[in-house]
């Protein structure tokens, strides 16, 4: 998957902004002002960093070790890091995607989640 890809899948979502806060090499997506992705711009092949759940982030890790480690930088529990070099099927990238933008979204204040439901 190329950068392009996974970076549009990202921006449809609802209330999804992207930036570069941490410099010019990191591109940080985030739902409601809260980080659900990050992808390194200078890694070949793609490399993204994407929340998951403890205990799923485990798993994935034992089926996929050569291409879904730790998250890189961020707390291991919680954070998965995932080398996109087209060893991961696309349908589990975006299912993955999916499923750390839904974790944050569970994870905002009930006023935020609010605003989000408004958001076209």
């Amino acid at each position: 998957m190329d950068i392009e890809t996974f970076r549009n899948y990202c921006i449809s979502k609802k209330g999804v902004t992207e930036g570069l806060p941490f410099g010019p090499d990191t591109l940080v997506f985030k739902v409601m002002g809260k980080m659900f992705a990050l992808a390194a711009l200078d890694k070949v092949p793609l490399f993204v960093n994407l929340k998951c759940d403890p205990e799923k982030a485990i798993e994935l890790r034992e089926t996929y070790e050569s291409h879904i480690l730790p998250g890189y930088h961020m707390n291991k529990k919680n954070w998965n890091s995932l080398i996109l070099d087209g060893q991961i099927n696309p349908s589990l990238v975006f299912e993955l995607t999916d499923h750390s933008y839904d974790l944050v979204v569970q994870g905002l204040p009930k006023k935020l989640q609010q605003e989000l439901e408004t958001i076209k």
